[in-house]
């Protein structure tokens, strides 16, 4: 899909030139030596046409990634600040409450079925 853009956008000489260094650049980024690691630890296996397809695919998803870096960073204007409310102590149950509707209990304690 890269290869599309790049000639339409390399009309000129200059702009050409400039295209094939970029895909150069991303070409070298990812290489089929480094889908074949990459596949190796993944325990996955490729054959040469699935290879080029992923260098291919990894060099998009790179160019992708260099695209965040035109993305402008925002200033912070105010300090972050914890909107949880405070902890309240409160009364609760008693054990007797608490263990009342339990089906079965035992040395102040809720029973529940065994595992495994």
């Amino acid at each position: 899909m890269s290869d599309t853009s790049e000639s339409t956008d390399g009309a000129g000489d200059d702009g050409s030139a400039d295209g094939a260094e970029t895909a150069d650049a991303t070409a070298s980024a990812v290489d089929a030596e480094e889908v074949r690691h990459v596949a190796e630890l993944a325990r996955v296996r490729l054959d040469d046409d699935e290879v080029a397809e992923f260098v291919d695919q990894f060099g998009d998803i790179l160019d992708s990634f260099e695209a965040l870096d035109e993305v402008p960073e925002t200033d912070r204007e105010e300090e972050l600040v914890n909107v949880m409310r405070p902890d309240e102590v409160a009364t609760g149950l008693t054990q007797e409450e608490a263990l009342s509707n339990a089906a079965e209990t035992e040395d102040g304690f809720f029973v529940g079925p065994k595992v495994s």
